[in-house]
């Protein structure tokens, strides 16, 4: 008889005690949680620091393929110090790293595997920020699944994302990362991206783990500086930034990731308030908690404590997993000898960690992502490709439009700027898992696009800025634009000369990849100055230009409105930007994204967004003109540039006929609003309609208009479609001062419309 090793001995022990745990009839299991059971028979097992070390995320660090077993974190994670690992991609590499926690560690407690899926995997698609541009919700969830598909053929089980943070701030840089300034379409894309990603059943192999963050308000940072103190009434809270991540949770989203900000004055990621009393009771989620990324270690920088003061408080408020800063495994081990923690606190964070393990079915298989042949088959396929390019496309903004678009596929086309031929950013940020060469730039794809009667002249224009080091800060992470070292003249000269000799000069400029995103708060909302001053020199040429605007979150571009005959905004489209583009610009596509975040006159008008409260001097009908002791500015008008819900189309869609089924309902009721839509233009195209409510009168300020409602209706040239919305009295609740969600009866008003600032109104009563 062979000789058992210790490792299979403890194997087939964990089996054992699942098995009696399972069928033994002393211990039920929770109807939250059907893998209890198999969870404390494991936990029975463990040392104080083998659970410590699952409450432990490390970052992969010097694993390497081939020396994974002689790294540091790979000693921690055969001592079992370790529950999981993010930034490590590839099978070979996973699977080398799982053997390790499998086959080494005492107990063989499979590790999860967490990465930045932000925007897509290999296949990337636009910044989250111009994939909510499309308004589609059917599409956004697609591009979460199929992110899922290639994420875990590639050994990902876990993915940091959706990020749902609400923001009014374009100063803030991860405008980009999330869905803009409103509550109710934030909701539903959050809801989309989690039912993408984790589909209907985690155990399989191609659903990941979502993580919503940043939980919460991480995107309302005083004087949008990124990791800046928030402060915010609660009700402000409830209405107004909370009801997305809540929509995530409701949505069954496994984990969440807690924010770097504090919240009345705790830091979230130990305060008990956010993580247990609403997180956990109110809105009852029952997953894993997680910190960012160094969270707890940056609690002593906000002046709550030393190193075990905030650890210990980080796990009795609720965050489970450390990421980073080894508090949890260094610490909280003399923090339980001196009462500061129980080893109820400790259990409660393991079993939520193990939980989410035999949900993702690492229990049953720990190889279950390792299969070697799906990347092949699985990541940056054709058929990923050709999606990403739709989605691209579907996401664009047409901002301006003097009957310049769509171009002409003939004639001689000048194509200018920095960022017409620079594959490696048109992914956008947080892209980590992108191979950013593989990209198509505007340059490739309108050769591509254009056919063969179309002569393309390209020159570079200018650099990205004339100031050397603000560019090396906004080209990091392998994006750079490589600078030439001709002088400003030079490269003016060069693109005037193509200029003089195209029919029509498409401008390629704005924002590199990494002027937005994390750590990139600005106090300008304008195109760096350099290529401002080349766009000036191509329109004085006479000839029409179409500006191509690269951004990663709203500018002010009052003077590029006034001056240039056509404005596309393409966010950045993602690993096939180039082709989507110009799908757009040649009207394959045609353009029907719309804003959900509102471009500003200038950064004084920030924070802006449309559902603002009115003051007690509101301008009225005086908007847009000056009025002394009303509220508004002096040197500038109140509106913004372009409003919320706004983008145009290459043909014209009328309203007309706006209908309710009854105009006054009781709390049991159900109020259908119809409208006509009309497309009177030339091009078949698709419109987003968009409905808003007014509470007119209510026991708080209310805001001057509330989204309620959107559909997005493809809808023929000459062609009249109805459509329809439902609402009922959960549409017409908020957030009392008592933090009561109620109804009020009253008067409502409900506008439809092309975008927020439509006038297109009419009302009802709600009655009890």
């Amino acid at each position: 008889m062979k000789t058992l090793t210790k490792t299979k001995f403890i194997s087939i022990l964990i089996i054992a005690l699942i098995f009696i745990g399972c069928n033994s009839g002393t211990k039920e299991t929770s109807a939250n949680n059907p893998f209890e059971a198999k969870v404390d028979s494991i936990l029975s097992l463990m040392t104080v620091e083998e659970k410590l070390g699952q409450l432990n995320l490390p970052s992969s660090g010097d694993i390497t393929t081939g020396s994974s077993s002689s790294s540091n974190v790979a000693k921690k994670i055969e001592e079992g110090k370790v529950g999981g690992l993010f930034n490590i991609k590839t099978v070979g590499k996973i699977k080398d790293v799982q053997k390790i926690a499998v086959e080494k560690s005492r107990l063989g407690i499979p590790l999860i595997f967490g990465m930045d899926v932000i925007h897509g995997y290999e296949t990337t698609f636009p910044i989250p920020l111009g994939l909510s541009a499309s308004w589609d919700m059917e599409m956004i969830e697609k591009t979460a699944q199929m992110a899922a598909q290639e994420a875990t053929a590639d050994g990902i089980n876990w993915t940091f994302s959706p990020m749902v943070d609400i923001s009014r701030d374009p100063r803030w840089g991860r405008i980009s990362e999330g869905s803009g300034e409103d509550t109710y379409l934030g909701s539903k894309i959050a809801e989309a991206m989690v039912k993408g990603y984790q589909q209907d059943d985690l155990a399989k192999n191609n659903t990941v783990l979502a993580c919503v963050k940043h939980f919460a308000l991480y995107g309302a940072p005083e004087a949008g500086r990124d990791y800046n103190t928030v402060d915010m009434s609660r009700i402000r809270m409830y209405n107004e930034y909370l009801p997305p991540y809540k929509a995530a949770i409701d949505a069954g989203v496994g984990t969440v990731m807690v924010s770097f900000n504090e919240i009345d004055g705790v830091p979230a990621t130990g305060n008990k308030w956010l993580l247990t009393d609403l997180l956990r009771e109110d809105w009852g989620f029952n997953g894993f908690v997680v910190t960012d990324y160094t969270g707890i270690e940056e609690m002593m920088y906000h002046g709550i404590g030393n190193m075990q003061q905030v650890s210990a408080q980080a796990l009795k408020a609720g965050s489970d997993m450390d990421m980073v800063s080894e508090g949890f495994l260094n610490t909280l081990k003399k923090s339980l000898d001196d009462g500061l923690v129980s080893m109820d606190d400790i259990d409660k964070a393991v079993k939520r960690i193990l939980t989410a393990k035999y949900q993702l079915g690492l229990f049953d298989d720990p190889y279950k992502y390792c299969d070697l042949e799906r990347p092949k088959a699985e990541v940056f396929t054709d058929e990923n490709r050709a999606f990403a390019r739709k989605v691209g496309a579907e996401s664009m903004v047409l901002l301006k439009n003097d009957n310049i678009l769509p171009l002409k596929k003939s004639g001689t086309i000048a194509l200018v700027g920095p960022l017409a031929n620079t594959a490696v950013n048109m992914a956008g940020t947080w892209s980590v898992a992108t191979k950013q060469e593989k990209s198509n730039p505007l340059l490739e794809g309108l050769k591509t696009v254009a056919g063969d009667d179309v002569n393309i002249l390209y020159a570079k224009g200018s650099n990205v800025d004339y100031d050397l080091e603000f560019e090396k800060r906004i080209t990091m992470f392998g994006k750079t634009i490589p600078r030439d070292n001709r002088t400003d003249k030079q490269l003016l000269d060069e693109a005037l000369a193509i200029a003089r000799k195209s029919d029509v000069i498409v401008a390629a400029i704005g924002e590199p990849a990494e002027l937005s995103g994390e750590s990139s708060s600005v106090t300008k909302l304008q195109i760096p100055q350099a290529q401002k001053d080349l766009l000036n020199a191509l329109l004085k040429t006479g000839k029409p230009v179409v500006l191509v605007l690269f951004t990663g979150r709203p500018l002010a571009i009052v003077e590029e409105n006034e001056n240039v005959p056509a404005i596309l905004n393409v966010w950045f489209p993602g690993s096939e930007a180039g082709l989507a583009i110009s799908d757009v610009l040649f009207g394959d596509v045609n353009p029907s994204g719309k804003l959900t975040a509102t471009f500003p006159m200038n950064v004084g008008q920030v924070p802006i967004f449309y559902n603002h409260k009115n003051t007690g001097r509101p301008l009225g009908n005086s908007e847009g003109k000056f009025e002394k002791f009303k509220s508004n500015y002096l040197d500038v008008r109140n509106e913004p540039l372009y409003p919320f819900g706004y983008g145009l189309s290459y043909t014209t869609f009328d309203y007309s006929n706006l209908n309710l089924d009854k105009t006054t309902i009781n709390m049991d009721d159900e109020l259908t609003v119809s409208v006509d839509v009309t497309n009177s233009g030339d091009y078949d195209g698709k419109e987003v309609v968009q409905l808003y409510l007014r509470d007119v009168v209510g026991s708080v300020t209310r805001p001057v208009k509330e989204l309620k409602g959107f559909q997005k209706v493809e809808i023929k040239k000459g062609e009249t479609k109805t459509v329809t919305f439902k609402l009922t009295v959960e549409d017409l609740k908020f957030y009392n001062s008592n933090l009561d969600f109620v109804a009020e009866p009253g008067t409502f008003r409900v506008f439809v419309g092309t975008n927020s600032d439509t006038k297109m109104m009419t009302e009802f009563e709600l009655t009890n």
